[in-house]
């Protein structure tokens, strides 16, 4: 479950969050087709944490109500598990108390600062105001069960990865959950089908 993603879905032209930051931010921050103007806004909150909070009252509940949809479907489809992509997990915590293991990916703050500015073609200044918008990576780092070191080359990341995952499909923690939650909704179905009969 992709957080950035889910961040740009919701805030698309006729959806609740669009809306909100028509009304907090006015119409200098889109575009002539009516969409979001990211660089704009971007430029905007991320130089001004007051605007940044606004905005992330526009978004957030839309994102974690989303994400909330995601991790039940995958539930209930069966899934072992799910991988969340969650930049801002420690900024907004929301999600820290669900949540079995964290990962935090680990590279230099050079690596960082140039990975971001290609990924997103911005400036050094727009990047490094970016980054410091948010907490820093070493304290992420000291927060989290599990670091993958992606300061080297992309295999020995994989790898690092397929190791991580390789542990998390020996878990049976899935089977645990599944089965407290039965026994916790069963007094509800039992007195749902005593009410019906």
């Amino acid at each position: 479950i992709d957080a950035d993603l889910i961040s740009r879905q919701v805030v698309e032209v006729g959806k609740p969050a669009h809306k909100e930051i028509v009304a907090a931010f006015g119409s200098g921050v889109l575009l002539p087709s009516g969409a979001l103007n990211r660089e704009a806004l971007g430029n905007i909150i991320f130089n001004d944490s007051s605007k940044r909070r606004t905005l992330n009252k526009c978004t957030h509940p839309h994102i974690r109500r989303q994400m909330l949809y995601l991790l039940i479907t995958s539930f209930l489809r069966g899934c072992q598990f799910v991988v969340m992509d969650l930049p801002l997990l420690y900024e907004t915590g929301s999600f820290l108390p669900f949540l079995h293991k964290v990962i935090v990916v680990e590279c230099t703050h050079e690596q960082e600062v140039h990975r971001l500015m290609l990924r997103n073609n911005l400036t050094e200044e727009q990047a490094m105001s970016r980054i410091n918008a948010q907490m820093p990576l070493s304290e992420k780092v000291q927060r989290a069960d599990i670091v993958i070191d992606n300061t080297g080359n992309t295999e020995e990341t994989r790898s690092q990865t397929v190791a991580i995952v390789r542990s998390l499909r020996s878990s049976w923690r899935h089977v645990l959950i599944r089965l407290g939650l039965l026994l916790a909704m069963s007094p509800l179905v039992l007195s749902l089908y005593w009410a019906v009969s």
